[in-house]
């Protein structure tokens, strides 16, 4: 089905989108979407959203279930405390995207803003997964507890594919950089690794689904070199705590 979200207040449009689910709909199309917020948030459902225009702040927090295709820009806090699903955006996205994301994956072909993937984690069988195909901003993977985080740094014309602090505080996770990154970008928490088989194998599984969902060839995304960035220790403040 379709709606029109043209002049809806965010409320209201969260309130048909809700019905619409209730009602059994697995295909939900959103077209003039400009910047409603929390659209998908703590949505428990296998239904498809597409959305045509600019959703708002706080898209899928808490989403659990549902995939959301976004033919334009995101905002801040895609991803917000996720569980499950997929979002995946055609254009750039704002900051804080994947706060606290506990599963699922977000693919971003553009891109992202600052402090990405802030305290993801992982727990079993749920494994967070962020792609930025462009640049990221500062603290990339701060505190970053688990799951996974890739910039691709695809056109970026020789800018710098991250800000500065990437990895402050992460104590689990890995972040892998398709590019080059200074020293003094890096968080003290976190170490440069090599690149293994066993690391392409990784790359290759979840960088072949980026590739298809953008038409983009895996070839192309898989050139270059990556760098592997795991933190140096699971409790790097350990010792400002009594126990």
């Amino acid at each position: 089905m379709r709606i029109d979200a043209k002049g809806l207040h965010y409320r209201d449009l969260n309130n048909q989108i809700r019905q619409a689910i209730a009602n059994g709909e697995k295909e939900i199309i959103l077209d003039n979407v400009n910047g409603q917020r929390y659209i998908g948030a703590g949505v428990k459902s296998k239904t498809n959203i597409k959305i045509n225009g600019v959703p708002g702040n706080d898209l899928a927090a808490f989403m659990d279930g549902p995939e959301i295709t976004v033919k334009s820009n995101g905002q801040d806090g895609i991803g917000n405390t996720m569980n499950s699903g997929k979002v995946t955006v055609h254009g750039d996205a704002g900051d804080i995207l994947g706060y606290g994301m506990r599963g699922g994956s977000i693919f971003i072909r553009g891109n992202v803003g600052y402090r990405v993937g802030i305290h993801m984690k992982s727990y079993k069988n749920s494994y967070p997964v962020v792609i930025a195909g462009g640049r990221a901003g500062d603290f990339l993977g701060e505190y970053m507890a688990g799951g996974l985080l890739i910039v691709l740094g695809l056109e970026n014309n020789g800018e710098k594919i991250t800000g500065n602090y990437v990895g402050t505080g992460m104590h689990g996770g890995i972040i892998y950089i398709r590019g080059e990154v200074e020293d003094y970008q890096l968080g003290k928490e976190v170490g440069i690794g090599k690149i293994g088989k066993g690391d392409v194998q990784v790359l290759s599984k979840y960088l072949g689904e980026y590739a298809r969902d953008f038409d983009l060839s895996l070839e192309d995304v898989m050139s270059g070199d990556f760098l592997k960035l795991t933190p140096r220790s699971s409790r790097p403040y350990g010792e400002i705590y009594a126990y």
